[in-house]
């Protein structure tokens, strides 16, 4: 927590600090599930000393009652990084593979592998940009209709699909997107995907498939991969997204993050990623 201060300051000249908090917990357990109850109730009496509240590391599904009933309660923006965060710069990678692609964003099939704050929030900001073709996985296999272990974030996913494996749900699809554990996706994969497929594995340290492994299975197919780390290129981090999205809502004196605020900073980071690139020397390269 201690680094994403720093990383706040860093790139958005943001004062923050972190507040840990134990024993949240439900009364009398040592693990186990979140108590929405507890974090509320804490944050929101120490609320009025800040001008904005960025929730970290709260797990599914307590983290969207959390963030859902601060934000109603409060009169300051509150943020929960790793839902928004990672949505906001995924929706910016896929505009700008619509772009390369010559494809309307409608028009393709995404299939997301990770079902929890991130991969829900990711299928809010796409479906809420247009797309309509979404398959969510999560370690059990694809969201369907027919299962009855679903909570009620998951449950808005649930399609009627013959579709039960990651791999059958890849098989045509246009974008992979990875929120979830290394090495899920085989090379037989991502050759089974349509014809200029965009895969982003974003699982940190070890992505979902290694940059070298789908190099090696597409030859000389086009495609798009990007991956959460910074010593690959087109790294999909939420470092890029976060700082900047307080900075503009300090500024502005916003009492809220909503959603066409999050699709702008997505689109704004779509725009910048396709400016040129200084180096160390100030000097531009493409």
């Amino acid at each position: 927590m201690e680094g994403k201060a720093v990383l706040f300051k860093a790139f958005g000249d943001v004062d923050a600090w972190p507040v840990p908090l134990e024993n949240c917990r439900l009364e009398g357990r040592n693990s186990g599930p979140t108590d929405p109850e507890r974090i509320i109730e804490t944050v929101s009496r120490m609320a009025c000393m800040y001008g904005g509240i960025n929730l970290e590391d709260i797990a599914a599904p307590a983290c969207f009652e959390i963030e859902r009933r601060l934000d109603e309660m409060l009169d300051i923006p509150v943020f929960h990084d790793d839902q928004w965060g990672t949505a906001v710069i995924t929706l910016a990678g896929v505009f700008n593979y619509c772009r390369l692609s010559q494809r309307e964003l409608s028009d393709l099939r995404f299939v997301i592998n990770g079902a929890g704050a991130a991969g829900i929030r990711i299928a809010d900001m796409l479906r809420d940009a247009g797309a309509g073709d979404i398959l969510l996985c999560d370690s059990k296999g694809v969201i369907h209709d027919g299962r009855d272990d679903l909570n009620e974030m998951k449950q808005r996913y649930a399609v009627k699909t013959s579709h039960a494996s990651l791999q059958a749900a890849l098989r045509g699809a246009h974008v992979f997107i990875g929120v979830s554990v290394a090495d899920c996706v085989k090379p037989d994969d991502v050759k089974n995907m349509a014809d200029f497929p965009a895969i982003f594995a974003m699982a940190n340290p070890v992505p979902e498939i290694m940059p070298e492994l789908v190099i090696e299975a597409m030859g000389s197919r086009p495609f798009v991969m990007a991956t959460g780390r910074s010593d690959y290129p087109n790294q999909i981090n939420n470092v890029l997204g976060f700082p900047f999205l307080f900075r503009g809502a300090l500024d502005a004196q916003a009492r809220t993050i909503n959603m066409p605020m999050k699709k702008a900073a997505a689109r704004a980071l779509a725009e910048l990623a396709r400016e040129p690139a200084g180096d160390s020397h100030g000097r531009h390269r493409h």
